[in-house]
């Protein structure tokens, strides 16, 4: 009997999930700061991962979104935003993963590759930002959500490489795609979305940018588990918000893959980028502040 190379991934994904949730609840059996009722998330903590998570599936980036929604409204502190991102969109992202690898092609080799750099990236670069000052997360996700939102506009204006129709690379493309997929994992763990990216990078290399999904959601399903797992070992997250993303995200996904079939999404990508712009002032904005000598 056959097994085919996208049961084996989808299959390491289901393991992986269910490793993340246990390792999570274990480390924070660990922790001592702080009773189980000030874990308990909040109303809005979970209404920001639905809404956010729900967006995601439909391609507007969970990440820039969240962060807005966490400097609106105060919710988490800006040193713990990164690790909070990535420890409490896992779970949803998993499930995401399942739905676009099993209902999208892909080349085997392209996505496995693609996706292997990824979590390699994301491995390293968590202990780096780990270890970053408050006002150095602020700048870098400062500059990470004004890129994001000019990225946004770029297609929305139509000027998004259209691609091709490949569902795989070679050679020296493959070889581009797995270096900058590293790139983009390690970034990722300073709270940098992979969507647009990974969009611009397989239209540039000829690939239909429906193959985008599967390698983006793939990539994050393998690797926020990986960078997630040390920033809770590392507490550097807000424990509150983490519960509830994963808490409104994972029936968000479900809903928007499974009963949404097509909305009007021009208005609210034009919306997310003045939201994104807004948190990424606010965040340098915070950043310029924070460097101010306090007068005597």
């Amino acid at each position: 009997m056959t097994i085919s190379i996208t049961a084996v991934i989808l299959t390491s994904l289901a393991a992986i999930g269910l490793w993340f949730a246990v390792r999570w609840w274990q480390l924070e059996q660990r922790a001592v700061d702080g009773a189980a009722t000030e874990q308990r998330p909040g109303p809005i903590d979970v209404t920001i991962g639905f809404v956010a998570n729900f967006f995601d599936t439909l391609g507007i980036s969970s990440f820039a979104s969240t962060t807005a929604a966490f400097k609106l409204f105060g919710r988490v502190a800006d040193e713990d935003i990164p690790g909070t991102l990535n420890v409490g969109h896992a779970l949803p992202t998993i499930a995401q993963a399942l739905i676009f690898i099993a209902l999208v092609s892909v080349e085997p080799v392209t996505l496995v590759t693609m996706i292997v750099a990824a979590a390699l990236g994301a491995w390293l670069g968590v202990g780096f930002v780990a270890r970053l000052p408050r006002r150095a997360i602020q700048i870098g996700m400062g500059i990470a959500l004004l890129c994001a939102a000019a990225l946004f506009l770029v297609s929305l204006l139509g000027l998004m490489p259209g691609g091709g129709e490949a569902e795989g690379l070679s050679g020296l493309r493959l070889v581009v795609a797995v270096a900058v997929s590293f790139l983009l994992g390690a970034l990722m763990m300073l709270g940098v979305g992979l969507y647009a990216p990974c969009l611009i990078l397989v239209s540039l290399l000829g690939m239909n940018p429906l193959v985008a999904f599967p390698i983006m959601m793939g990539s994050c399903a393998f690797l926020m588990p990986v960078g997630g797992s040390r920033f809770v070992a590392s507490r550097r997250y807000n424990v509150r918000a983490a519960l509830g993303l994963a808490a409104g995200g994972v029936p968000a996904v479900l809903i928007a893959a499974y009963i949404v079939k097509s909305l009007p999404l021009d208005w609210l990508r034009w919306l997310v980028i003045l939201v994104v712009a807004y948190a990424a002032v606010s965040m340098l904005w915070s950043a310029y502040r924070d460097a101010k000598p306090i007068a005597p």
